[in-house]
């Protein structure tokens, strides 16, 4: 193997070009070098970053769909509390409708009133009782009467609670109320039929009712003021034991629409 053979003189030349690439960079003469380089890898490091933007506004993207995610579900429950808010406040202002337009036709100068709102009502719907939105907390107590629009009478107050009070209707067959039919006279007791109407009963046969006659309450027994309608008598019979005469009365008030009762504290 002679000195200048082909492969040393190859091997001679790496060492030379190595040797001067490296000369050469601490001469800060790379530049060429660098964007040769620079040149061939450039597309490779253009695909990497727009893979590397691509991944990233992916992430971001997903990101976002979370946080509108987010904030779609809180319009939508600020959306569903401001519906509710809405009705609430249309239900109150028909509430104060009712309220004013009622009070116009209940006999204010003649008793102290309680105004008050049903909040609940026989569960068997049989239509007996009421219970109202007034208790203790407004002076209610039991036997106090109840009275809608134009003075007509409902039941009486049986129990009372703290803020709530249960209101006994005249429809129920234990309710018993001393009423007279208002042109002849005639003295009676009303009483409930099951939540279906109210009577008049225990009227001397001495007594003379018609149908069409007006039954107001007595005031006898000093629990009720005088003057209260209770209906009008729309069927005259006797009792079954012929002793007395007795009438069906149809009560002047409309029980499954009522929303606002008037207590009678004083009168």
């Amino acid at each position: 193997m002679t000195l200048f053979s082909r492969k040393n003189i190859k091997i001679f030349s790496i060492i030379v070009i190595l040797l001067i690439v490296v000369f050469s960079s601490v001469r800060g003469a790379d530049n060429p070098v660098k964007g040769f380089l620079l040149g061939i890898s450039s597309p490779f490091l253009k695909t990497s970053r727009i893979f590397s933007a691509g991944i990233s506004g992916f992430f971001n993207f997903l990101g976002s769909i979370g946080k509108l995610k987010n904030e779609n579900e809180k319009l939508l429950q600020d959306n569903q509390e401001l519906l509710a808010e809405n009705v609430r406040l249309k239900d109150v202002q028909k509430e104060n409708q009712t309220l004013r337009k009622e009070l116009d036709l209940v006999p204010k100068k003649d008793y102290e009133l309680e105004a008050s709102f049903v909040v609940g009502q026989d569960p068997q719907g049989l239509g007996n009782y009421f219970i109202i939105d007034k208790g203790e907390n407004a002076g209610l107590k039991t036997g106090m009467p109840a009275i809608v629009s134009n003075g007509i009478l409902v039941g009486k107050v049986s129990e009372v609670y703290g803020g709530t009070a249960k209101v006994t209707l005249v429809t129920d067959p234990e309710s018993l109320i001393n009423a007279e039919v208002e042109n002849s006279g005639a003295k009676g007791i009303v009483r409930g039929e099951y939540g279906l109407g109210v009577k008049i009963d225990m009227i001397s046969q001495t007594e003379v009712i018609n149908e069409g006659d007006q039954v107001v309450t007595s005031g006898l027994g000093g629990g009720i003021p005088r003057g209260l309608t209770v209906g009008r008598v729309v069927r005259v019979s006797q009792s079954a034991d012929k002793l007395f005469q007795e009438a069906s009365v149809a009560s002047a008030a409309n029980f499954s629409n009522l929303r606002i009762i008037f207590i009678v504290k004083n009168f």
